[in-house]
């Protein structure tokens, strides 16, 4: 399962994406509306876990652009506020559950689970393919033919982008926010996990390729003689 989570409190967005990865359920922070709307706008999660309380955007305004942009996500306000009304504003802006602030991490994990059963948007159990090429993003296995390879985690979420969007060039930048998420990272880094995933791609004998597109980012198509 992959979430966002957009909280401006750091320490507790830190604390929850710990416990959450470390019980397998892949999370990414932000830490503004505005950047919580764009992750969620242009990159697939099985969830979102929303702040209601937020700087630039408020969450609510947030979770009504999403649902008029039909953007079907599951989400879930996670917020201070618990009057009746609050509530009620909340689930009718279109959110699936509303969950008080301090909550339990246990309970935030079942409603999690309550949500995406819900929805059947468990989207990163569904295989991606390209020519043949194929990954299992939830236990990033990537595969050609009879010879499989298990990618580290953040190759598995770059290749996995890639192929959500084959044969487009993808932008260096939301290359980094979907691999790296709003932290900051030095953009080598992105080069460096394309320089190993091409490796990849090569002892597979795939018939795939990462391209380069100068001055913009990259782009994975199928090679000319498939």
């Amino acid at each position: 399962m992959r979430i966002l989570m957009i909280e401006d409190d750091k320490d507790l967005c830190q604390n929850i994406t710990l416990t959450l990865n470390q019980s397998g359920i892949q999370t990414e922070c932000c830490h503004t509306g505005s950047d919580g709307l764009y992750l969620a706008k242009h990159h697939p999660y099985d969830a979102i876990i929303l702040d209601r309380m937020l700087p630039e955007i408020d969450g609510l305004t947030v979770l009504e652009t999403l649902r008029r942009q039909n953007i079907t996500t599951p989400i879930i306000l996670a917020t201070a506020l618990d009057r009746l009304h609050d509530r009620i504003d909340g689930l009718d802006a279109g959110a699936d559950d509303y969950l008080v602030k301090p909550f339990a991490i246990e309970e935030l994990m079942a409603r999690l689970r309550a949500v995406t059963r819900r929805s059947g948007n468990l989207r990163l159990s569904k295989h991606l393919s390209l020519s043949g090429l194929t990954l299992d993003p939830e236990q990033h296995l990537l595969q050609y033919g009879a010879v499989s390879l298990t990618l580290s985690k953040r190759e598995g979420a770059l290749m996995e982008f890639f192929l959500r969007h084959p044969h487009q060039t993808l932008p260096r930048s939301q290359l980094l926010s979907y691999v790296w998420g709003c932290s900051e990272v030095e953009e080598g880094n992105l080069d460096n996990y394309i320089h190993f995933l091409r490796r990849r791609l090569k002892s597979l004998d795939a018939p795939v390729r990462l391209t380069t597109v100068h001055g913009i980012g990259y782009r994975l198509e199928a090679t000319s003689d498939t």
